[in-house]
């Protein structure tokens, strides 16, 4: 038992979950992210478990800081995210989302690249199952891209793997660099996954069309394994520094209109996001402690984000920002929740992200990445406004839509509730937070500049938000729909490989009527002189025939005589 991944305890404990009914199944649901939890606690650092696999050597269980602090995340989101959705007779939610969570664990404690991909890959395949059971046509299409580009970023990752180990001979997770084109194609295969610039679209195409629990679920492990595997194998990679600078900016304008409250949270999950990755470029073990925290942070207050618009769209139906308002009146527990996850992602003062962003920022200006810096400080504010204020203020506090329903179901409020202790609980205790990190750094989260500077940029984001509504400048909660660079690929190229089909169709059709007639020409002068009537077959008179045939025996006797 001690050499067990923690995710193949959540696994194969999956698979007795379709046997089990009614508050039994609910008990075992809660029960197995526990267990998997203290078999964890009970792993020590520097504990591993090998087996050997047609001659390879893999390493199913590698614990050191960096992964336990993962795994620790993982298996508390499974735990909020089982609880959240305990009122569910879906069993194949319950289902995917364990083999989901337990996949993304089994990667975390991957000690080869083999054994990665293996559990990359059952994440992909678990994870889809939660897109499909909306059980919608949008669903349905929105599962197949993201299933697609799932599968892509496993075919880069295996091509990546399959080089690497036929130019060094192993096949160790470690640190890889970007030294060769193994390494480079395992690089584009995580940047898929963590939603690099232009590779992002599956993930607000997909997370707000899977179902009420599932998008928490999706939330917390996908983009958040491709961090842990960025800051495993590419810690350090300069090249990460521009990039999560460019991931932290671009989806803020796209939140600012968005009208799918679900979908703005998405954009802001790939602002944030860009946050680890300029953590992980900048390599430093502050930085990298400011990655890691960033992660563990985000995956608790982002799940209670999720969570709370997730209960506004199971009681009232829609999740359009047009179409609601005056909620607090009807679900008061839900916004207050929610409000505590907005100032956890906004990096209020004694709220997890405070913590965690600080480290990143304050890592950036100490390495001299000045326009970085400014770039973090811009993407704050506009995480502010988005996500902060927009997502609270248009569901529960904007103009009352009228729409009067229940508060959200118990055990969705015990989840909510959960999750924002923990946040509060991170920002008020930063110190055992910071224990667990992966490196021993000292750092000083509240001084007075770190919690000056802060509350300027949130009481300046607010103003500017204020006077932005009042003024009408705001961009108002419209229905709409709006184009991302997915518009390339799903309508332009499509539109462009339609167009090739068509002009090659008609190319084809007039090449064959040109082949129909040269070949309809060709056989009527065939038929003209060897068909029944022609002038080489057809019947000749007796005397023509024995005068042709004196006149080549003529002819032959004179050649012969000749």
């Amino acid at each position: 038992m001690a050499e067990v991944s923690p995710g193949l305890i959540l696994i194969v404990g999956a698979l007795l979950v379709p046997f089990l009914r009614g508050r039994l199944c609910q008990v075992y649901l809660v029960a197995l992210s526990m267990v998997a939890f203290l078999h964890l606690i009970s792993l020590e650092n520097g504990a591993g478990g090998q087996m050997s696999v047609l001659g390879l050597s893999l390493t199913m269980l590698r614990v050191d800081k960096l992964s336990s602090l993962f795994g620790y995340v993982f298996l508390i989101a499974c735990f909020l995210a089982t609880i959240y959705s305990l009122h569910l007779r879906d069993k194949i939610q319950h289902v995917s989302g364990l083999v989901y969570a337990g996949g993304a664990l089994g990667a975390v404690f991957a000690g080869d690249l083999v054994t990665l991909f293996i559990f990359w890959e059952v994440t992909a395949i678990a994870s889809v199952f939660l897109i499909f059971a909306a059980r919608s046509h949008q669903a349905y299409r929105a599962g197949m891209r993201y299933i697609l580009v799932q599968v892509g970023s496993g075919v880069l990752l295996l091509s990546g793997v399959l080089l690497h180990y036929r130019a060094t001979g192993s096949l160790a997770f470690e640190h890889l660099g970007l030294v060769s084109p193994g390494t480079t194609l395992i690089f584009l295969g995580f940047g898929i996954k963590a939603a690099f610039p232009l590779l992002h679209s599956w993930l607000e195409d997909a997370y707000p069309e899977a179902t009420v629990t599932g998008t928490v679920f999706l939330s917390a492990f996908s983009t958040k394994l491709a961090i842990y595997a960025l800051a495993r194998g590419y810690a350090g990679t300069e090249l990460l520094v521009p990039i999560g600078a460019a991931m932290t900016a671009f989806p803020i304008f796209y939140a600012v209109i968005e009208n799918d409250l679900r979908r703005v949270l998405a954009y802001s999950l790939n602002n944030q996001l860009g946050f680890m990755v300029v953590g992980i470029g900048v390599g430093t073990e502050l930085a990298l402690n400011g990655a890691v925290a960033h992660a563990f942070a985000h995956i608790i207050y982002k799940a209670l984000l999720f969570m709370s618009m997730g209960a506004v769209l199971y009681r009232v139906g829609t999740i359009k920002g047009s179409e609601l308002g005056g909620l607090y009146k009807s679900m008061p527990w839900t916004a207050v929740f929610c409000m505590v996850g907005a100032a956890s992602i906004s990096a209020f003062p004694l709220f997890s992200g405070f913590v965690a962003k600080s480290m990143i920022m304050s890592a950036a200006m100490k390495e001299g990445y000045l326009w970085t810096w400014l770039i973090l400080m811009f993407a704050s504010a506009g995480v502010f406004h988005h996500a902060g204020i927009k997502i609270p203020y248009f569901a529960f506090f904007a103009h009352d839509s009228g729409k009067r329903c229940a508060e959200a179901p118990a055990n969705m409020l015990v989840a909510m509730a959960l999750a924002a202790v923990l946040c509060i609980g991170i920002g008020v205790l930063p110190l055992w937070f910071m224990s667990i990190l992966p490196f021993e750094v000292p750092y000083a989260v509240y001084t007075l500049d770190h919690v000056v500077g802060q509350m300027q940029l949130l009481l300046f984001s607010a103003l500017a938000f204020a006077i932005l509504m009042r003024t009408g400048i705001y961009p108002p909660e419209l229905p709409s729909t709006n184009l991302d660079v997915d518009w390339f690929y799903r309508r332009l190229l499509l539109s462009w490989v339609n167009a090739a089909g068509r002009a090659y169709a008609a190319a084809f059709d007039a090449l064959a009527g040109i082949a129909k007639g040269a070949l309809g020409r060709l056989i009527g002068l065939l038929r003209d002189q060897y068909g029944p009537d022609g002038r080489v077959t057809r019947t000749q008179p007796a005397g023509a025939m024995v005068f042709w045939i004196t006149a080549l025996l003529g002819a032959a006797l004179i050649v012969n005589f000749i």
